[in-house]
C-alpha cells in the first residue's frame, strides 16, 4: 500500500517518469528473478550446514528420555 501512495504521489509530481516506472518494473523484476532463486537455494544450503554442525549439540543438550 505504500509503495502504491508512493507511486501517486510520482504520477502527481511527474506522470512521464511514474508511466516509465509502471511499465519498466516486469522487465526489472525478471531480470532480478535469478538472483533470488539463487539466494533461496544458497540459504537453504547454509541452513544445512548449520543444522548438520548443530545437531551433534543438540542431542547432548535433549534431555534422555526412557
Amino acid at each position: 500500500m505504500f509503495s502504491f501512495l508512493l507511486w501517486c504521489l510520482l504520477f502527481v509530481v511527474c506522470w512521464p517518469l511514474a508511466l516509465l516506472a509502471l511499465i519498466a518494473y516486469p522487465f526489472v523484476w525478471l531480470l532480478l528473478l535469478p538472483f533470488r532463486i539463487v539466494g533461496v537455494a544458497v540459504k537453504g544450503v547454509l541452513e544445512i550446514i548449520y543444522l548438520a554442525i548443530t545437531l551433534p549439540f543438540r542431542l547432548l543438550a535433549a534431555p534422555f528420555r526412557l
